[in-house]
């Protein structure tokens, strides 16, 4: 037996901001972010919460797979951005969904979350320690940006995506996760600064930062080579793959990838024009949108490969 993906789920905040609206808060127009990110428009949160976006595609997934939610033995959130420090949104996720008999953690592996947390649900699953799992990425960028800052701010968004996992017949074939923390200051959010009564200072704003080459730079050279890696431990082609499911962080990467790779751009789905960056919640969004519009078919093998803050990265090949 294999763990295998049988239901998915996501939510979008209906709150469209396009690359018009951001040229009025930063110096930018929307030709400018098309031809370096490939993002036109992205999904930004008013009243809604990280725990709010990650029930909501909890309950989606939840549905798709026809599956009462005590029957769930583990959950699962990848976030980097969640509004509380306790209880875990994974906790918060339980209660609003009924899944009584579940485990509950968060994991933070950034862009890489959704890949990681796969990872473990799979292995609670193979040593029997849970037999069904809902693993969620979910994000609320917007919170960590700096409307100011061109570099990171026509780039991030808001959302989140969710999986049910349990042991059957087709599923995980291969699986592989990496860190380099020597590089983790090329992307970075500092939290609150230590202030008590013996530490007083004034609390700064902080927000992400990035530099942006260093990023590009190390993706188009790790993804490549980690899905190869990958199909090689697995016995299988790339001709082999249907589908490429990476990251969604910006356009000109998984052409960068295709190429690189010699693979049809045609095998590498993108939804970020129309969700931008949303870290991990951006590989489970894409994947449901695949299932739901009947892309994805029985027996077909796709690659999933997160990349980013940490930094991370890390891939599985699924049988569908």
């Amino acid at each position: 037996m294999a763990t295998g993906i049988i239901g998915t789920g996501s939510y979008l905040p209906p709150t469209v901001i396009d690359n018009n609206e951001l040229a009025k808060l930063v110096k930018t127009d929307d030709e400018w972010i098309r031809e370096h990110t490939g993002i036109v428009e992205r999904h930004i949160a008013t009243d809604e919460t990280t725990s709010y976006m990650a029930t909501e595609a909890a309950k989606a997934a939840i549905k798709n797979a026809d599956l009462d939610p005590k029957k769930i033995d583990l959950i699962i959130v990848a976030t980097l951005s969640a509004e509380r420090a306790t209880p875990s949104m994974s906790c918060i996720v339980q209660d609003k969904i009924g899944a009584v008999n579940a485990t509950c953690f968060d994991l933070n592996a950034a862009c890489s979350g959704f890949v990681y947390a796969l990872q473990t649900a799979d292995a609670y699953i193979q040593t029997g320690l849970a037999k069904t799992a809902l693993i969620i990425g979910a994000e609320t960028l917007s919170k960590l940006v700096d409307w100011k800052d061109r570099s990171t701010c026509i780039l991030f968004a808001d959302g989140a995506g969710a999986a049910i996992v349990t042991d059957k017949e087709h599923g995980i074939l291969s699986s592989i996760t990496h860190s380099d923390g020597s590089k983790g200051m090329s992307l970075k959010c500092k939290d609150r600064s230590t202030r008590n009564f013996l530490v007083r200072k004034q609390e700064d704003k902080h927000y992400i930062q990035m530099i942006g080459p260093d990023i590009f730079k190390f993706a188009v050279r790790r993804v490549p080579a980690c899905i190869d890696l990958l199909l090689q431990r697995a016995g299988v082609s790339k001709e082999d793959v249907t589908y490429y499911v990476l990251h969604q962080a910006n356009a000109r990467i998984v052409a960068s990838v295709s190429k690189k790779m010699e693979i049809p751009i045609e095998k590498f789905p993108m939804n970020i024009e129309h969700c931008g960056n949303t870290s991990s919640a951006s590989i489970p969004i894409l994947l449901d949108e695949m299932n739901r519009s009947g892309m994805l078919k029985e027996g077909d093998k796709v690659v999933i490969c997160g990349f980013g803050g940490g930094l991370t990265w890390g891939a599985q090949l699924i049988e569908w």
